[in-house]
């Protein structure tokens, strides 16, 4: 079974992505395990994942490293956090979660990931959590909400490293059923630029995920 590394703890298996097991042994989602040459790895599913389908769609910006501190907005039940999870095992992952019953699932991957910190709180208001979370590499947001860059916005200005990436996960039927997702997209890419965003990289997130599209920023502090 052939394997090669795509990004930094990013791995390619035949046709599919991987990462990794830091709990081998243990699936998160029911995903499969591979083993190759005494090590294992967790078969990436890009239908569970927006960061797995961006990955098989093209992305190429890539800030995850071994020791990055990520806060993640939108954990739900810790399927995608997992995966970045074991790329970064020697990082932390702020899990940010607004479901008590999303957050029960996600706080038992916790007790079994110990680089994940689940909580429960709601992403639109940052300062709830700055007794929590510092400052760090990578925001990632998935929160399907009509504010959904907004909220991402303002995570980033309060929490970003100035060397720092954002990557945010824009679900066009979220913020407005009545248009096109393709009108919806350069709107959210507008707003972004005008409070002082860089698109660095923008992926559709088709045939995974419909009417999505991943946005790559970086910020001027």
């Amino acid at each position: 079974m052939e394997i090669t590394q795509e990004l930094q703890g990013v791995y390619k298996i035949n046709e599919s992505i991987a990462t990794e097991n830091l709990n081998p042994g243990i699936r998160v989602y029911g995903e499969k395990l591979i083993e190759i040459k005494d090590k294992e790895y967790r078969i990436w599913d890009p239908r569970r994942s927006k960061l797995g389908a961006a990955i098989l769609n093209g992305l190429k910006t890539w800030a995850f490293r071994e020791d990055s501190k990520i806060l993640y907005l939108g954990a739900s039940a810790g399927t995608t956090p997992s995966h970045i999870s074991d790329i970064s095992k020697d990082g932390l992952i702020y899990c940010v979660e607004f479901s008590p019953k999303m957050m029960r699932k996600l706080a038992e991957l916790c007790n079994q990931r110990k680089n994940m910190i689940p909580i429960l709180d709601d992403a639109t208001k940052p300062r709830n959590y700055m007794n929590m979370v510092e400052k760090v590499d990578i925001i990632y947001s998935d929160v399907a909400q009509p504010k959904q860059s907004e909220l991402f916005m303002d995570n980033m200005r309060l929490y970003l490293k100035e060397d720092g990436i954002g990557i945010l996960m824009i679900k066009a039927r979220s913020i407005d059923v009545t248009k096109a997702p393709k009108k919806i997209f350069k709107e959210e890419e507008s707003k972004l630029k005008a409070n002082g965003f860089k698109i660095v990289e923008k992926i559709k997130l088709e045939p995974y995920e419909k009417d999505h599209m991943a946005f790559v920023c970086e910020f001027s502090f």
